[in-house]
């Protein structure tokens, strides 16, 4: 070999495989010459130089040694055109590509237009298009995009490609009002069951995609939207190795968010056992008009002896409004995608863009004549910005409201007592709805503003047989635990335990509490007072007449000792304002928007499912 030839020498220990070039034999730098098996990996070597094949040194089956020449090349000007189909590139796509593309359109719903089309002749849509319309364009990252049913001892692989897709659940992650609130702010996980496949059912495997992606949203912090429609477990898996399978985690992984990130649940059509259970944690439940939402289904009702029921007859939407079950009624799902991403907003940060309405409109919105109703939702819109409310179980606790709104872009949480409903006094599921609201507004940092309108806690022996004094205790307990500021308005009657109940515990347990001009304030009310604390003087009138009107004297002295004029003289209250002074003094309390992610942990162990 003489001095002017290149050596081409092994990079490694391994086994020629491969000698893909001969003594006589024209090369390019760069062309493959020997191709070195090692470690079950094929190592191509290139030639260095343009030449001709001098010598080839090694045999194919060979073990060589790292630096052992393999070949020399005499180096020389050569032809342009290829010698040999050295390290050529192929066009077209690759096979391997190719597979690829095939199968995962077969996940897609263009691939099963007859499934596409039974859902749009109900009014719904699939599981993909309705997180398509959630989630910005663009940003869908999903998982488990391949797994199929875990039923290949009964059916053939290509049916349940084909049928099966995903495992009958879509899920992954995304974002949702990137171009408002940022890309951290807008990340969400969402996972969809797909009731095209195998009735939305739970299946192995897309338990084990929700498993994945519960854990995935812990760790990264994300809120999680969930559309739960579906018919619960799914006996027909048969791969599986186990009994009753009541060691899957998903329930318990799920739950464990709860308090951690913000839960959307979002059903239509039915929705039942294990799939409603999961629907069961979230912290907000939105519903089409044709849910039915039950812990059971028909096959479970019936094969427990409790006779045959038609699925419509089971948790129809009617029922679970009215009982609290569902937060938010609406039409259909591309409403509840446009609830559902109104209610993430809230927790996702402040917004630029707001319109407000003029402060004086909040000075009519209580009449001059104190024994006429009104409608507190007026207030409470006056209040917020120009369509930024959203009212929660809005036909259950109807004596108390619940609502997410902005003032001047900022989240906050309104409680208002309403007087159309028992003069707005405090009944055992008002305190349950206005408890539980308490707990998620302060696990996601909006400030609370109590609108206080109400004679006190229901009362009277009916009253008693819903276990009131238990859930009024709630109201307690729960606003003792909380950090998020809180500011009460009293807007008319602020009476007894009720009223302390709305300003935190304590007209002075808050941050701040105040009242419009037309409050009035008491122990109770003030006729009972009157009656109870001055019964003596009273029947001691010689008349029916002169019994009124020593009633009527004393009940004047006492509205004008318990006005609201007199209670702030008193320091009782913190202040009385003009109503259009309202949104300005509230916002002065709250201070600058918090951030809920910003917490190590959760603030709150859970916010309770009821």
């Amino acid at each position: 070999m003489s001095e002017a030839q290149h050596r081409v020498v092994s990079p490694l220990i391994g086994t020629v495989a491969r000698i893909l070039v001969g003594p006589g034999d024209e090369v390019h730098a760069g062309d493959e010459v020997v191709v070195i098996e090692s470690m079950k990996m094929e190592h191509p070597v290139t030639a260095g130089c343009d030449g001709i094949i001098a010598a080839v040194g090694v045999a194919e089956g060979e073990t060589v040694s790292a630096g052992q020449i393999l070949l020399s090349v005499e180096p020389g000007v050569v032809g342009s055109a290829a010698t040999a189909d050295r390290g050529a590139t192929h066009t077209g796509e690759r096979s391997d590509l190719t597979r690829w593309r095939e199968r995962r359109d077969l996940t897609l719903d263009t691939a099963r237009p007859d499934a596409v089309a039974r859902r749009a002749a109900k009014g719904q849509r699939t599981a993909r298009a309705n997180i398509a319309d959630l989630v910005d364009e663009g940003s869908f990252v999903e998982y488990g995009t391949f797994a199929i049913a875990a039923q290949r001892r009964r059916r053939g692989l290509d049916d349940l490609i084909r049928n099966t897709p995903a495992d009958g659940l879509v899920g992954g992650l995304a974002t949702i009002g990137r171009e408002t609130f940022g890309e951290d702010a807008s990340r969400v996980a969402v996972a969809s069951y797909d009731y095209t496949v195998l009735a939305g059912t739970q299946g192995q495997l897309n338990h084990r995609k929700k498993d994945r992606l519960f854990t995935v949203a812990e760790h990264l912090r994300l809120p999680f939207v969930l559309f739960a429609e579906g018919g619960g477990g799914r006996p027909g898996d048969t791969d599986a190795i186990g009994v009753a399978g009541l060691d899957c985690m998903a329930f318990a992984l799920f739950a464990r968010l709860s308090g951690l990130v913000p839960l959307v649940g979002i059903t239509s059509g039915y929705c039942f056992a294990g799939n409603a259970a999961l629907l069961g944690c979230c912290d907000v439940i939105i519903a089409t008009e044709n849910s039915n939402i039950g812990m059971a289904g028909p096959a479970m009702i019936e094969g427990g002896g409790l006779g045959t029921v038609a699925p419509t007859d089971i948790g129809p939407i009617d029922v679970q409004v009215g009982n609290g079950v569902v937060d938010v009624r609406v039409t259909d799902e591309a409403e509840a995608v446009r609830v559902a991403k109104k209610y993430l907003a809230f927790f996702q940060g402040p917004s630029r863009d707001w319109r407000r309405h003029e402060d004086s409109v909040l000075r009519d919105v209580v009449p001059e004549q104190r024994t006429r109703v009104y409608d507190v939702r007026r207030a409470v819109e006056g209040l917020a910005d120009i369509d930024s409310t959203l009212e929660l179980r809005p036909e259950f606790g109807i004596g108390v409201l619940t609502v997410l709104a902005r003032m001047e872009g900022r989240p906050v949480g309104i409680i208002a007592n309403n007087p159309a409903h028992l003069g707005g006094a405090i009944d055992s599921n008002a305190a349950d709805k206005a408890s539980r609201f308490m707990q998620l507004c302060d696990a996601f940092d909006l400030p609370i503003v109590s609108l206080c309108d109400t004679p006190g806690f229901m009362v009277g022996p009916d009253a008693e047989k819903s276990a009131q004094v238990r859930h009024f205790g709630r109201m307690f307990v729960t606003a003792a635990s909380i950090e998020v500021p809180w500011v009460t308005v009293v807007l008319r009657k602020g009476y007894g335990l009720g009223a302390q109940a709305m300003a935190g515990g304590s007209f002075h347990g808050n941050a701040m509490t105040v009242s419009w001009p037309t409050g009035e304030f008491g122990g109770m009310g003030l006729e009972g007072s009157v009656r109870l604390g001055y019964r003596r003087e009273l029947d001691a009138e010689p008349t029916e007449q002169a019994r009124a009107d020593l009633e009527a004297r004393l009940i004047a002295a006492a509205y004008e000792r318990g006005g609201a004029l007199n209670m702030a003289s008193h320091n009782e209250i913190d202040d009385v304002i003009d109503p259009a002074d309202t949104r300005a003094r509230i916002l002065s309390v709250i201070g600058s928007p918090r951030d809920w992610r910003l917490h190590p942990q959760k603030k709150r162990p859970m916010i309770d499912a009821w």
